[in-house]
């Protein structure tokens, strides 16, 4: 295993940003690798269904919902060299060491992909299904297309890293594919975060954020985004194991079986 030290890539203003606000957006830090990402999982996508990983449907099973013809792709790493190796990107594994004040691990990565017509994601925080301990999670994403409001983009609550795991209520079905939904705290207002191909936003494992419908004619919304904790975790949500480090060695650690704050409510099956 490398012994090389990991971090010291940000500035201060960046790290100020970050734990202040909950979040930091780094411009272009993948640019020169979009393409090969975007190119990697529509061949994926094309080749077409991945046994716990992707489930995608014909356009007769899906009934008129884009999305179930272009469904989020869950864990590709797991079965994919590429996907794999830009969850362990050097670049984004730095930037992590230095958000983290220690060395990060890899939990989870996905691809949306959010072709024109699909639905959002309602506001959610990730720490209430990654379920880290000690500390949170913090997410990587990255724009494999432009994002804005018109073909949904993310939004954030900024400064919502400081406060606690809020237990969700049902989200509307018309606009979101995911079940759960948290209230924006009075005073605040989700932001849109505009990104450009190739941009990376990290965000705390507290923020409250989440996108709403792909609105536009002929635009996608592409993007790959995995969840890390960092090298003190020990415990994680089930569905988040194993952990691996910068160079690719997995890490085994406790399962975490706490409910969290809704008890059973909402049974947590590790999909957000």
């Amino acid at each position: 295993m490398s012994t090389q030290a990991l971090g010291g890539v940000l500035s201060e203003e960046q790290k100020k940003q970050f734990d202040e606000e909950g979040y930091l957006i780094v411009k272009g830090l993948l640019a020169d690798d979009a393409q090969i990402i975007m190119d990697e999982f529509m061949r994926l996508h094309a080749a077409g269904p991945i046994p716990g990983c992707f489930q995608p449907m014909t356009a007769e099973e899906a009934d008129g919902d884009i999305l179930k013809q272009y469904p989020r792709m869950m864990h590709p790493h797991k079965v994919n060299e590429i996907a794999f190796r830009y969850m362990l990107h050097p670049k984004v594994m730095n930037i992590l060491a230095d958000l983290f004040g220690a060395d990060p691990l890899a939990a989870q990565s996905m691809f949306y992909f959010k072709p024109p017509g699909a639905k959002g994601q309602a506001l959610h925080q990730d720490q209430f299904y990654l379920k880290v301990e000690p500390g949170t999670c913090i997410a990587a994403w990255t724009a494999v297309d432009p994002a804005d409001e018109e073909n949904g983009g993310l939004f954030l609550v900024p400064q919502t890293n400081r406060i606690d795991i809020e237990c969700p209520h049902t989200a509307d079905p018309a606009v979101s594919f995911t079940k759960e939904e948290v209230d924006v705290p009075e005073g605040r207002e989700a932001i849109p975060a505009r990104m450009d191909a190739g941009d990376v936003l990290f965000f705390n494992g507290s923020v409250i954020h989440g996108s709403y419908p792909n609105s536009s004619a002929d635009r996608f919304r592409r993007a790959f985004i995995c969840h890390y904790s960092d090298a003190a975790t020990t415990k994680i949500g089930k569905y988040y194991k194993p952990l691996y480090r910068h160079d690719g060695t997995a890490v085994t650690v406790e399962a975490n079986e706490d409910a969290g704050p809704c008890g059973t409510e909402f049974q947590q099956t590790g999909a957000h």
